[in-house]
């Protein structure tokens, strides 16, 4: 019986709500790595003709979508924090077409690895066994209220609700294979993106190698 051929060499970013994580994600972007944002494709399939609306519309109705037909995230964001049976419904409409999404880009990427960012990495079960490494982002949660009031309308009893429904700091930072702390120091990032970019660059080409000598 063949194997199923390996996938490249990648890495899972995750962090809590307002840890910066698109804005780290963007300076691995920027060094040559190929990231692939699950939380992007999550709003580009529940956006106006998005490929999850037809479904979204029949299971939940017009109610939970904004008048130019994108769903009105806000509103269902309430609906499944407070009806675990709706999370799972929603969850078995978005979440095919996510990886499907995911794996498609995947193919295409040119980059010298992988990158995912997947918010609720460590949540998902899946995840972290379809990634190489997994590499948390973390900070304070104190500075994930502000960060997450800041830049948008939720207050700090909602950001807390968000953070309450995560996975807890101490568990995301067990489960990683490499931590960057952003924790405010702007300045501090890049060495950290520098240093890391390099080592799963290094790590990349091992990874081939070793793939090809394996065929």
């Amino acid at each position: 019986m063949s194997s199923s051929p390996r996938r490249p060499f990648s890495i899972g970013l995750t962090g809590g709500i307002g840890s910066g994580k698109t804005t780290v994600a963007d300076m691995f972007a920027a060094r040559g790595a190929s990231v692939i944002d699950t939380d992007l494709i999550a709003h580009q399939v529940t956006s106006a003709h998005g490929a999850a609306m037809p479904a979204i519309r029949a299971q939940f109705g017009d109610e939970y979508l904004l008048p130019n037909g994108a769903m009105d995230r806000a509103k269902m964001r309430e609906l499944v924090f407070s009806d675990p049976a709706a999370k799972i419904r929603l969850e078995e409409i978005v979440h095919p077409l996510i990886r499907v999404t995911t794996e498609t880009a995947a193919a295409q990427a040119q980059g010298c690895y992988l990158m995912f960012v997947v918010p609720l990495l460590i949540e998902s079960g899946t995840w972290k066994q379809r990634v190489s490494r997994v590499l948390v982002i973390d900070c304070p949660e104190e500075m994930q209220i502000a960060r997450v009031n800041k830049r948008s309308a939720l207050d700090e009893m909602q950001v807390r609700a968000i953070m309450s429904a995560q996975a807890p700091r101490a568990t995301r930072l067990a489960a990683a294979d490499d931590v960057l702390q952003n924790d405010g120091d702007t300045a501090a990032l890049g060495p950290q993106v520098d240093r890391l970019h390099a080592y799963y660059c290094s790590l990349a080409k091992s990874f081939a190698i070793n793939h090809v000598q394996h065929l």
